[in-house]
This record gives structure tokens, C-alpha cells and sequence, in this order.
């Protein structure tokens, strides 16, 4: 199968969608199907014959992002040439649209991924950041009202929409989407978060053999909660003394981050790590004893799979796709917004070895079931219903 993907942000940029994409990719390859991807230019981008790139200019609120200009005196020649059995666009904006544009135009099925709650992303706009709160509050409302239509409305122009979780697909119905829904979560390469070095983590931070650690992994932008985080670890810090939280990413509010955990005296507990390799990250999560999450925004959430599969235990905010992605009082925990019941959990964790671990086995086991290769089967049969259809 030859198939034709549309995103609006690719490697060497990261994300969760990037990650998805690219694993698919990897997966879809190795069967010996052909996937082609159409996504924006970055700076020291590396050449490769299967990736077309728009020109494209840096993101006003996020610079390390590009926004491409959705359109190449080449692309329809190469459109023609690659002769598609399939389009998947990964977005409703600008590279989704075009890919959309061109399912239409050569008569193939359009497949979307519902990746991203957009409303919960509506603060990198930037007529959101208006200096008068009222102004901005009211621009805010507009802008999770417009995500919503421009949600549903593309949602419906499609042939099939793709959800990772059953959340989402629970969301995309209550706001009026009409085209048939799949679950398809994005799975991870299970075998490699088995294989991290343990001791890498307390000998590159120096961080004590009698500290137990807790581990958040993800972008530090504001959707991600973590300023409830810090809170929750101060009242751990209160009750339990040999604990380190470690924070492993980089991102818009990693100042701001640094800044709360001076005001909450926690800096000396608290280690952030900024972007890392993948390898390192993984031996992050090899050298952690609980993985914590308090993101809102989530529709899937891979670091939780990577974390259990790793075989650590989860605390996670009961919300969206996270939700799902913890079996509460099995693998993990999941809470309500509350800081004291969110460290509660921590600390019931932390207080009992033969709990933790038990906890940590199960998640392991329950994360082989979000394996890539697993997950690519999923993606295939969709992919083989549309064509057999059309």
C-alpha cells in the first residue's frame, strides 16, 4: 500500500503526534508498505526521498515550531507520480487541509487522526495573550468555541477518523462528528523501555541511593499542568524526606517551572534534565520508582504506556485519554484535581516496596497490549477496509 501522510509538525521537531507518526512509519515500512510524508522544513533538516517539505517560517509562540506554507509548484506533479492509495493528514489546519484538498482531487480515501483537545491548546494564539485579562478571557472563549467547529467540521469531510482513546471518541460525538470513528491508539516498541541502564540516572545527577524518585516525562508548556505537579511534591516532601522528582523535557515554561520550585523551597529536590535522547530517557525511566502525570489535555498520553512498560507504577489526574490509559488500583493511580489526594497516592507508593513493585509488574504486562506492532495491525485493517470499499 502506498500511502501519502499530511502533518503540520514532523521530525526534528517533537511531540506526541511527531512520535506517532513516525513510529507508524517505522512499523508501516517494515511490513513493506510505502509511506510517504508531507511536512514543514526546520533548520538542519536531513535530506530523505520519501519526505516532501514545504518552505515554512518559525511559529510566533513557539519557536522552536514551524508553520508551513501549504503550497509547491511541485507538489502535484509528485502527487501524480507517487500514484496513493491512501491520504492520512494528521491536523485540520493548514498541511491537513492540503492533504485533504488532494484525497479529493485524485479520488482516494482520507483518513484523520484526532491527535490533539485543541481548545486545551487555544493559549499559544497569540490574540490570546492580550494584556487585559478580560479581553484575553473573552478571546480564550471564541478560540475553544472556534476549535470545536474547525474540530467537527473537518472531522466530517473525512472517509474515517482515527481516536486513541475511547475518550475522544466519546468527545468528538458530543460536539457533532458524524464520520464512522476507530480507536487506534499509538503504540511503542515495548522491548526497548526493558533495556534501560539503572544506575545511569543516580550517577548522572548524582542523585542519592537512598532517594526514591518520582518521574514526569513531557513537553513543559503550560497544557501540561505542572505547577500542580510542584504542589503535590511539596506535600510529599512534607511527609516523605528521601524523595527526588525528576523532570525530563524541555519547552516553553521550563523558566517559570524553575522559578515555582525556588518559591516552594523544592529546588534542591527537584532535578530538571531538560531535553534528552531517547536512550536517556529510557534509562531515566529505568533508574525511577513512580511515574507521575498531571496533564488535563491528554487524548492518549504515550509517556504513561512508555512509563508502564518500563514497569513503573502511574499516578495520573483522572482526565481525557489519560484516563484510560491507567487501570486505577491495578497499574497505577488515578485522582481528582486535588493536590492532597494526588500526593496521597504518591505516598502510599512510596511507603510500601512490596505495593510499588507489584503495582510496577502489572503495568508492564498491561503495556505489551500498546505495542507498536500490535498497534500498526490495528491502523492496517483500517487502512485495507477503506481501500476494499472505495
Amino acid at each position: 500500500m502506498r500511502v501519502g501522510i499530511f502533518t503540520d509538525s514532523y521530525l526534528p521537531y517533537t511531540s506526541g503526534v511527531v512520535r506517532s507518526i513516525q513510529t507508524f512509519n517505522e512499523e508501516l515500512t517494515k511490513l513493506g508498505h510505502d509511506v510517504y510524508i508531507f511536512a514543514p522544513n526546520y533548520k538542519n533538516c536531513s535530506e530523505d526521498s520519501k519526505i516532501f517539505r514545504f518552505a515554512s517560517i518559525p511559529s510566533p509562540t513557539n519557536r522552536d515550531f514551524t508553520v508551513a506554507l501549504p503550497f509547491s509548484l511541485k507538489l502535484r506533479p509528485t502527487i501524480k507520480q507517487l500514484n496513493l492509495d491512501l491520504i492520512h493528514v494528521h491536523s485540520p489546519f493548514l498541511l491537513g487541509r492540503l492533504g485533504a484538498r488532494y484525497a479529493r482531487k485524485i479520488n482516494v480515501p482520507l483518513v484523520f487522526t484526532y491527535h490533539t483537545l485543541y481548545e486545551h491548546y487555544v493559549h499559544y494564539m497569540p490574540f490570546t495573550k492580550s494584556g487585559s485579562k478580560d479581553i484575553a478571557q473573552i478571546a480564550q472563549s471564541f478560540s475553544k468555541d472556534l476549535a470545536q467547529k474547525v474540530s467537527r467540521d473537518f472531522c466530517n469531510l473525512c472517509d474515517l477518523v482515527i481516536v486513541p482513546t475511547g475518550v475522544v471518541a466519546d468527545y468528538l460525538q458530543e460536539i457533532g462528528v458524524k464520520t464512522v470513528l476507530k480507536k487506534v491508539p499509538t503504540g511503542i516498541k515495548t522491548a526497548e523501555y526493558k533495556k534501560g541502564e539503572q544506575e545511569w540516572l543516580r550517577k548522572e545527577y548524582k542523585i542519592s541511593p537512598d532517594d526514591k524518585i518520582l518521574i514526569f516525562v513531557g513537553r513543559l508548556g503550560q497544557e501540561k499542568n505542572i505547577p500542580f505537579m510542584l504542589e503535590s511534591f511539596r506535600v510529599v516532601k512534607n511527609r516523605v524526606n528521601n524523595v527526588v522528582l525528576l523532570i525530563v523535557g524541555g519547552g516553553p515554561e521550563e523558566a517559570e517551572l524553575k522559578k515555582i520550585a525556588v518559591d516552594l523551597d523544592l529546588e534542591d529536590s527537584i532535578v530538571f534534565t531538560g531535553t534528552l535522547s531517547p536512550q536517556d530517557v529510557i534509562n531515566c525511566y529505568a533508574g525511577s520508582n513512580i511515574f507521575v502525570f498531571s496533564s488535563l489535555s491528554e487524548t492518549q498520553g504515550i509517556v504513561i504506556t512508555e512509563a508502564k512498560a518500563a514497569g513503573l507504577p502511574v499516578v495520573a489526574i483522572r482526565a481525557n485519554g489519560a484516563a484510560e490509559m491507567v487501570e486505577d488500583g491495578v497499574d497505577g493511580y488515578l485522582t481528582t484535581p486535588s493536590t492532597e489526594e494526588f500526593a496521597e497516592r504518591i505516598i502510599s507508593l512510596l511507603n510500601n516496596d512490596e505495593h510499588r513493585s507489584r503495582m510496577g509488574k502489572n503495568a508492564e504486562r498491561n503495556a505489551a497490549a500498546l505495542d507498536s506492532v500490535n498497534c500498526t495491525t490495528m491502523l492496517l485493517n483500517c487502512y485495507h477496509g477503506l481501500k476494499e470499499a472505495k
